[in-house]
């Protein structure tokens, strides 16, 4: 049986500003397929990269999230910076360990993501 993955599907509020927000950290088109569905395709020269979705819900965001995603970058101040350019805030400061560097921060609509180098 083969198994691919497909999506990964933010539940939000506004599905058209979460997916330019996206496509302005990582590449590509967002596609606004109704006011309540767009998604983002990352450029096919970016590896591994797979589909973002969102779309919207009634509820509000409650909590910290149960699954973030984890980008690679060159240089993490440099992408945080872009990233904060782009409406995204960062929680607390970058930290290193024994298996790289990362940066937490939070989209326009509150969901965490990780800017990570090893």
């Amino acid at each position: 049986m083969r198994v691919r993955l497909d999506e990964i599907v933010f539940d939000c509020a506004e599905p058209r500003s979460l997916a330019v927000f996206w496509a302005g950290l990582l590449g590509g088109e967002p596609v606004h397929r109704s006011a309540d569905w767009s998604y983002l395709d990352a450029p096919l020269d970016s590896p591994g990269t797979v589909r973002f979705a969102f779309q919207r819900v009634p509820e509000p965001k409650s909590g910290k999230n149960r699954l973030h995603v984890d980008i690679e970058v060159d240089s993490i101040p440099e992408a945080s910076l872009r990233a904060e350019a782009l409406g995204a805030e960062r929680s607390g400061g970058i930290v290193t360990d024994e298996n790289g560097s990362f940066q937490v921060l939070y989209d326009i609509e509150g969901n965490e993501f990780c800017f990570v180098r090893p």
